[in-house]
């Protein structure tokens, strides 16, 4: 005799069904909680679509193809970091510079972009970055731009020698 995995009441001949996602070997009354798993001979490999064989052998063919997919392609993917901006180290000067050139209180500038007083002190100290949208919202109000866009680093790589490589000797700059 086997117990029902679902009540514990001891059962001879247990149903095999599906219940939110599990699998379980159930008595006759708690059969309705789920849907029943036809059985059949484990010879055959094509069995039903609650069976553990062929959820698992088609969620191994879907990864194996994707992977494939991008394996095989010769382009590289993109990801969200590809299309964002980043922060201008020098930020937290600008947004200073900006709110003075203005004439504008830490307050004031905070009640214009409908922001808390903090947020912009904390900003202004470098002890947080702005969000997304809370950037969007300086710019505009004090037209200045608080993305790196392409640092000197960037351009001196790219432009180079004329044979173009770099040794880590003309990189490294040393601190005696």
């Amino acid at each position: 005799m086997v117990q029902c995995e679902m009540c514990g009441k001891e059962v001879s001949s247990p149903n095999r069904v599906k219940i939110e996602g599990a699998e379980l070997d159930v008595c006759d009354e708690c059969t309705d909680f789920g849907t029943e798993v036809k059985t059949e001979d484990s010879s055959s490999s094509a069995s039903t679509k609650y069976s553990t064989s062929s959820s698992s052998s088609s969620s191994g063919s879907s990864s194996s193809s994707s992977s494939s997919s991008s394996g095989g392609s010769s382009r590289r993917r993109r990801d969200m970091f590809d299309e964002m901006d980043e922060v201008a180290q020098d930020y937290h000067e600008r947004i200073r510079e900006g709110r003075e050139a203005q004439g504008l209180s830490q307050e004031d500038l905070a009640r214009q972009l409908n922001e808390k007083a903090s947020l912009i002190r904390k900003l202004e100290q470098g002890n947080s970055l702005p969000s997304d949208t809370v950037q969007k919202k300086l710019e505009s109000a004090l037209d200045i731009s608080l993305s790196a866009g392409g640092s000197a680093d960037d351009t001196e790589w790219s432009s180079g020698e004329s044979s173009g490589e770099y040794t880590l000797g003309d990189v490294v700059k040393r601190k005696d």
